[in-house]
């Protein structure tokens, strides 16, 4: 374990109150609760020894990181009048937006119907409905586009049949990208110029969006993107997929690809290292998007050495301790070796030369533009 040289706490003086920092204000509603969200440094095991990278924990938002963009592609969709005061918005899923679209709705007086399929964690969907959204779990998986293109096709049956109904369409709504200028903004806000952004991929929003408001500070600014094995979204073959919140089967059109100076693969059993590491050593860790982000961000940060690097953990640990979190289950998914607490972290990444030939089984990397020497 990696040990922490911490200030006494004195109990009933919070740190936040003894640096002379403010509280959050308080807030009326609960949208107003998403945003703001800490940063963390964090070194090893995820990074070498003597070299750290920072967290943005998205996970402290009431839904995760998807609650920026469904209250941003509502509040858009009423402005612009395509979304009805009153109308049903249905939408495609995997879980954290879902979060966000119940959120929405909630704030704006709509009925939210989610789409999803069997993977979906227990807990989220109790969420969901708690939430007062409307869930349907799609039975089969697309022969061609996986569990994505049935979920959308279920999506289009529903809003055939409901006049006035709307679609956020997150995979090519461009309001996607445009809800995270403010997470660009937080950040340079909270540690000023960043050399290097490591985020994961899936419909291309968060990636792009923070990466362009981060660019408007510094024009040299490094995007790494995270993405799983068997995804489809820069070249490679599709495949099932065992991490959910990252990947796709489909090609989303929000995805920048050319943003990107450089692209890692990660597959479950490093993901599952990682998660665990980060939280025995930070109590700060998340699920798939988290594990393989921290994964690589250390793995940049070791190359770096004068770079400022931050990191996007898209949520919280909560919906994986039955997956993730759980040994019984790393252990049936062939994942046991990654849940022991003394495991190494897995070893560099496999070069990979074209993404359109190379096939990406482990932890892989395409490096598009070389990065520049930074100094110390």
């Amino acid at each position: 374990m990696h040990h922490h040289t911490l200030a006494p706490f004195q109990p009933g003086l919070p740190r936040l109150m003894s640096a002379g920092a403010r509280p959050p204000a308080p807030v009326r509603t609960p949208a107003g609760l998403v945003g703001n969200t800490p940063v963390l440094q964090i070194g090893a095991p995820l990074a070498p020894v003597g070299r750290t990278f920072w967290a943005k924990l998205e996970g402290a938002n009431p839904g995760g990181i998807k609650d920026r963009t469904a209250l941003h592609m509502v509040a858009r969709a009423c402005a612009r009048d395509t979304l009805a005061p009153g109308a049903r918005i249905v939408e495609s899923t995997s879980g954290t937006l879902g979060l966000g679209l119940a959120l929405a709705g909630l704030t704006r007086g709509h009925p939210v119907t989610l789409v999803t399929d069997p993977g979906l964690e227990p807990p989220v969907l109790g969420q969901l409905r708690a939430y007062g959204a409307e869930v349907e779990i799609v039975a089969h998986p697309h022969p061609v586009g996986g569990w994505q293109r049935a979920r959308r096709d279920r999506v289009a049956e529903i809003l055939a049949a409901e006049p006035g109904a709307w679609c956020p369409d997150q995979y090519g709504n461009p309001d996607n990208v445009d809800a995270y200028t403010g997470l660009g903004l937080e950040l340079t806000a909270q540690l000023g110029r960043i050399d290097v952004l490591v985020a994961a991929v899936g419909t291309g929003g968060h990636s792009a969006g923070t990466a362009r408001s981060l660019r408007a500070v510094n024009p040299a600014l490094r995007l790494v993107g995270v993405d799983s094995v068997r995804s489809t979204i820069f070249g490679q073959p599709a495949g099932p997929r065992l991490m959910r919140g990252l990947g796709s089967s489909i090609h989303p059109g929000n995805v920048d690809h050319d943003a990107f100076d450089e692209v890692h693969w990660v597959a479950p059993p490093e993901a599952v290292w990682a998660c665990r590491a980060l939280a025995r050593n930070y109590r700060a860790s998340g699920g798939w998007s988290v594990g393989a982000v921290a994964l690589v961000a250390g793995r940049i940060a070791g190359e770096l050495p004068g770079a400022k690097v931050a990191a996007v953990f898209p949520d919280g640990m909560h919906r994986y301790c039955g997956t993730v979190y759980d040994d019984a289950w790393c252990a049936e998914q062939g994942l046991g070796a990654a849940t022991d607490a003394h495991a190494v972290g897995p070893d560099a990444p496999d070069p990979v030369r074209d993404p359109r030939s190379d096939v990406a089984e482990r932890w892989s990397r395409w490096v598009r533009r070389p990065a520049p020497v930074v100094a110390a």
